[in-house]
Parts: C-alpha cells; sequence; structure tokens
C-alpha cells in the first residue's frame, strides 16, 4: 500500500489512501490481467467496496460517473466465481442501456484474459432469438438491459436457480428510463439467498425504495458526497445567447486542434445533434461522427468505437451517451445545451476525466438556461466559473422566433418560483380562437354569410 499525502483548505492535511490491487485477496490470473490493463492504484469506490463484496457483504455504492464502479464489482466478483461451470448464470448484471452492457462485457473480457469465465451482454434493438441461443449456450454472467432480460426469461432461455450474485448499476438512470416495473419484477425471480450489489452515482428518493426492497443490512460506500463531479474535471461556462453564436465559438475552440483533441458535444434534441454535426462535417468531415435515437444500433456502435480508437476527434451526441460510454483520454465535454434533467450533467462531465486523467467540461448557457445551471450548482455543491467570450467568437443577434421561445421559458421558469406570478404570456382562453369577419368597406367587399345562418321563416 502507498500513502500520498495532500493539502486541504485553510492548511488542513488530508491522507490519501492508494491501495495497490495486490493489497487485495485476489488471484493471480485477475492481477495478471489487471497489470496488463495498465492498473496500479485503486480507486476510493475500488478500495471501499471491492473487500466488502469479496466478504459477501450487501453493498450500496454512490460515486460519480468515471471513478471506476465496474471494475469495484467486477474484480471480486470474478474472484468468487473462480472459473466456468455449468451452463446457468451465476452472476447478473442489470444496467440501462445497451451502450452500458457493451462497456461491461468489455470490462469483464479484460479480466478475464487469463481465465475461462464467460460473459454474455443481451440488450434490445438486436434479434432477440440469436441472444436467447448464445445465453442457452451457457455462461457465468449475464449483462443485460431490464427489458431484454424479462424477454428472455419468458423464452424460457434462462434460468436463475444458479443465481448467486445480482448487481443494478446506474439505477438512477434505469428509473429516469421507466425501469422501475421491471427492477421490481425481476429482483422476485432470484433466488432469496444471494448477495446483492446496488451501484449508483446519484441517489434520489426513488433509488432508496428500490434500495429498500433490494438490499439486505448493506454497507454503504459514499465517495464525495459533498461534490459529486469528480475533482479532476476543470467547469466552466459561457454565457452564449442564442443558437447561431453557440455554434461560432464551437468552432473558436475547435481550431485548437493541439488541446482538444478528443471532444464529446452534448446536445439536447436530436435536431440541435445533426446541425451542430453538419457544421462540423463541413471543416472536419470524417473527424466527426454523431449519436442519438434516431440513428440505428450498428450505426451508433460504429460511431462510439470510431471515437475511441481515435479514427474520429469529435462525437456530437444526445444524453443517449451520457452514460455507458467508456473512452479514455477524452480531453473536453462540451455542452451545447445545459440538460433539463440535471443528474445528466453529472454523466455528461463524468465522460471526461476518467482513470485520474485531467479533463475539461465546457457550457454554453442562453438566458433561459442560466435558471437551470443555479439547480445544477446546487447539485454538485459547487459554483460554476464563469469565462468571457473570446474576442474571435462572433456574437449574433437573437432572431424573433429564438428569443420568443427563451423569453417563454423565462416566464414559465418565474411562475414555477411565484405562483402569482403572471407574466408577458398569458394562456388563451377558452374560445380565443374564434374567427371574426370584419367587412373591408374601402374596397366595398363584405364576407358571404354562411348557408342557414339567415332568420327562420315562419
Amino acid at each position: 500500500m502507498s500513502i500520498s499525502f495532500i493539502g486541504g483548505n485553510d492548511g488542513e492535511v488530508l491522507y490519501l489512501y492508494n491501495m495497490l490491487f495486490e493489497d487485495f485477496k485476489l488471484n493471480k490470473q485477475i492481477l495478471n490481467a489487471v497489470a496488463d490493463a495498465g492498473y496500479v492504484h485503486a480507486t476510493p469506490i475500488q478500495e471501499r467496496a471491492i473487500p466488502r463484496v469479496l466478504s459477501g457483504h450487501d453493498v450500496l455504492g454512490i460515486a460519480q460517473t468515471g471513478t471506476g464502479k465496474t471494475a469495484a464489482y467486477v474484480l471480486p466478483i470474478l474472484k468468487k466465481l473462480g472459473y466456468a461451470q455449468g451452463e446457468d448464470p451465476r452472476c447478473v448484471i442489470i444496467v440501462p442501456t445497451r451502450e452500458l452492457v457493451l462497456q461491461v462485457v468489455e470490462v469483464i473480457e479484460s479480466f478475464t484474459s487469463y481465465m475461462d469465465i464467460r460473459a454474455v451482454g443481451v440488450y434490445g434493438g438486436t434479434s432477440l432469438k440469436t441472444q436467447a441461443k448464445t445465453v442457452l449456450e451457457g455462461c457465468d454472467i449475464i449483462v443485460a438491459t431490464p427489458g431484454r432480460l424479462m424477454d428472455i426469461y419468458k423464452m424460457q432461455a434462462i434460468l436463475f436457480k444458479d443465481v448467486k450474485t445480482v448487481i443494478l448499476d446506474e439505477v438512477d438512470r434505469m428509473l429516469e428510463m421507466g425501469f422501475s416495473h421491471q427492477i421490481q419484477n425481476l429482483i422476485t425471480l432470484f433466488p432469496v439467498k444471494r448477495q446483492n450489489l446496488f451501484f449508483s452515482a446519484t441517489f434520489p428518493d426513488k433509488c432508496q425504495r428500490i434500495a429498500e426492497d433490494f438490499l439486505e443490512f448493506p454497507e454503504k460506500i459514499e465517495i464525495s458526497p459533498e461534490q459529486i463531479t469528480a475533482e479532476t474535471v476543470n467547469q466552466i461556462i459561457y454565457h452564449v445567447p442564442n443558437f447561431l453564436t453557440k455554434i461560432n465559438m464551437l468552432g473558436v475552440l475547435l481550431e485548437d486542434a493541439e488541446r482538444f483533441n478528443r471532444v464529446i458535444i452534448f446536445s439536447r434534441t436530436k435536431a440541435h445533434a445533426e446541425n451542430i454535426s453538419k457544421y462540423l462535417e463541413r471543416t472536419f468531415k470524417e473527424e466527426v461522427k454523431t449519436v442519438h435515437s434516431n440513428k440505428g444500433q450498428n450505426t451508433r456502435l460504429n460511431s462510439i468505437e470510431a471515437f475511441r480508437e481515435g479514427e474520429a476527434r469529435f462525437l456530437v451526441a444526445t444524453d443517449v451517451a451520457s452514460r455507458g460510454l467508456d473512452v479514455s483520454m477524452v480531453t473536453h465535454v462540451i455542452n451545447f445545451d445545459v440538460p433539463l434533467v440535471y443528474n445528466d450533467y453529472i454523466h455528461r462531465v463524468g465522460r471526461t476525466g476518467r482513470a485520474k486523467e485531467q479533463g475539461e467540461a465546457i457550457t454554453f448557457v442562453n438566458d433561459a438556461e442560466k435558471w437551470h445551471v443555479k439547480k445544477i450548482e446546487k447539485l454538485i455543491a459547487m459554483k460554476i466559473p464563469v469565462w468571457s467570450l473570446p474576442e474571435a467568437c462572433l456574437v449574433h443577434e437573437t432572431s424573433f422566433e429564438e428569443n420568443q421561445i427563451i423569453l417563454r421559458e423565462i416566464d414559465g421558469q418565474r411562475r414555477k418560483e411565484d405562483p402569482e406570478y403572471k407574466g408577458a404570456f398569458h394562456d388563451k382562453k377558452k374560445g380565443s380562437n374564434k374567427r371574426y369577419y370584419k367587412p373591408n368597406y374601402k374596397k366595398g367587399v363584405v364576407p358571404k354569410k354562411k348557408k342557414g345562418g339567415g332568420k327562420k321563416k315562419r
């Protein structure tokens, strides 16, 4: 074990224990694979979770994205499984998205290069029969999205009788995506006697309720509760008035190829993602890839792989990629739009500054988005510094249409804060769309009366 010392605020001395993976009771095959992957020191969540998982405790782990949660549960589970055995899974890992399924499977495969443990990933968007056939061929670990796991169970392609460990990862995201009912149903299918691991970046009330049903006397591990975003990420805000100025600002930043050499650009909508991509493609062409829910699965996976391998310099994405995207050496995350789901800000920012590398998160904020930034700052318990726009950024005048949208959003925000506030925009009264015909006396034209509109004859 190595011990580092770092200075805290006001002269406070903090002790940071960086455990070596050799300090854990892991077998030689796993340690060799960990060394091949280039890992030496455990992160705080790994340091605290691995011994507890090995000892058989239920674990409730709360840590920000990018701190190594996946390895924190995968490594001890591999030690407990030991070797391939039987046809039915002994460990079930449930995650929210297909991207995260593939990431977890990839991590497992990297750590089992000297073992014969079999891991299978199942998720929607591909052939159910093909995945069911793969599961029937036998596996020790199954990594799945909730819906697809239930589909395979209903096909009677999987039995849970041998399951000893169940892991729920990114639980807050699963609940945001509406998987609460499916998770509850799946939990009832597993053997009563089992070890449960529950990992999440945030812990809202909905997570609390699921955790109470799922865990028994858990060991709670909470990393940096006072600052949810990783300390390795430098966060910056630019106040940018409108869409076109945001586009210009993006172009100014990305001119610095040495500094911005691997960048994820997050937008709130698919339309914005497409427009950003078209703008970047004019200059950078094949270096730009786009990921959102309208893209086919293979296109999305190929885009992420091209970005991971360094073939693409920029990845433009909606929040479909804010989790489950594990790419090393991402230098920057740029929030073209402020997310309206505030937890998504944490997960976007967590795409950079991973594995103790330094990263930078830049957020463009218009007047309507300032309100959301205050909410995010409250969530992450820090004030994000505001930088001035560089002189090279051309500031466009906001169009009438976009200005109306921004003003309406601000109006709605004020109403949320003060129910008595009436605002500049009022809801139309019932019947206000009724058309009234006014005779054009200047030209001597009078609208014709509708048939049946006159008085009835007696």
